[in-house]
């Protein structure tokens, strides 16, 4: 999966970039009114959930009413079998942490599928005021730190990611949504996020896309590219890494079954 460089491509990150921020905007704002207004967990999740799908779903009907869009929370749109042109929206990542008071790693995701490749996305962490684009891109961190360092699933461990902090000696953090993780990695704050379960089409899609453009390594953790837009939304596993960790992080997963191959 690559991300492609264009100035159609450049107009469109700009515009998920917009889109993705105004979503968070939305829901900083539905997050506060019922919190304050005493509501329960479930229909803080619940509102903003909906509140974003609903404004992203009909931003991009308004700004390009013929590409179709896989959303979270939207239903089936059978153009996007078809389709030059999908978005593969995450309305809120992180609907857990959004509905807790006073954490912030939650997102919202926007990317733009083009024939088969990923041309244009952004990540915005709401509560932090900050988005990431695929236009400009963020640029590659140098690393500083001597052991490498980890981010992983704040109540699970997985087994992949056991693997690469035995093998790399890393340092282990832990952190929410897929966005926020990814995007941790991508500002220097960690240098690796793997995920081997659980995991749909739109929670990786943005995240892979800005990383990508920014010059890390997304894939599978087999090594074998991210593939969007398929019929099925499931895509269970992914890793971001800087790139000279790559290879380590690979062979840590896999070992001989890797070179084997």
């Amino acid at each position: 999966m690559a991300v492609m460089a264009t100035s159609d491509a450049h107009a469109d990150a700009r515009l998920a970039a917009r889109l993705a921020t105004e979503a968070g905007h939305l829901l900083l704002q539905v997050r506060e009114q019922l919190t304050s207004d005493g509501a329960p967990s479930w229909q803080v999740m619940d509102t903003g959930d909906m509140a974003s799908h609903r404004f992203l779903a009909q931003a991009l009907r308004d700004a390009h009413p013929d590409d179709a869009v896989l959303s979270e929370e939207g239903t089936e749109d059978p153009r996007r079998f078809t389709a030059d042109r999908v978005w593969i929206v995450d309305p809120l990542d992180g609907t857990n942490e959004f509905g807790e008071p006073g954490r912030s790693d939650w997102a919202v995701h926007v990317a733009l599928w083009e024939r088969g490749d990923l041309t244009a996305a952004a990540v915005s962490l709401p509560a932090h005021d900050v988005t990431f684009a695929t236009h400009p891109a963020p640029p590659l961190p140098a690393m500083t730190r001597e052991r490498p360092r980890l981010i992983t699933s704040r109540n699970r461990a997985p087994y992949a990611a056991v693997r690469v902090a035995n093998a790399l000696d890393c340092d282990a953090v832990r952190l929410g949504s897929a966005g926020a993780k990814a995007m941790a990695v991508v500002i220097g704050e960690a240098d690796i996020y793997v995920h081997d379960g659980g995991m749909y089409q739109w929670d990786s899609a943005a995240p892979a896309a800005v990383a990508m453009a920014a010059g890390f390594h997304a894939s599978r953790i087999d090594g074998t590219p991210l593939v969007y837009n398929q019929r099925d939304p499931w895509l269970p596993d992914f890793l971001i890494c800087r790139p000279e960790l790559a290879d380590p992080v690979l062979d840590a997963i896999w070992g001989e079954r890797r070179r084997d191959r």
